[in-house]
């Protein structure tokens, strides 16, 4: 069985017990990753890291470091 039919006989028994349907697969998606996100955000700056900009900085810090080694 996948989410599909889940969500059908979930749908059909809420409509026989007069309850609001359950949600739509993935309509809520969207909303775990940005709370995901917003998380790792949170634990960053408890940590003492910067909350933004931290793959962009580790690249920089990496292509930086690889310019005194030479070519193979």
């Amino acid at each position: 069985m996948n989410a599909l039919h889940q969500y059908m006989f979930d749908a059909y028994r809420s409509a026989r017990h007069d309850e609001p349907p359950p949600p739509v697969p993935g309509a809520l998606d969207i909303a775990t990753l940005r709370a995901v996100r917003d998380h790792r955000r949170f634990e960053a700056v408890l940590t003492g890291r910067p909350a933004r900009g931290r793959l962009r900085g580790a690249l920089l810090r990496r292509l930086h470091a690889g310019r005194g080694q030479a070519a193979p």
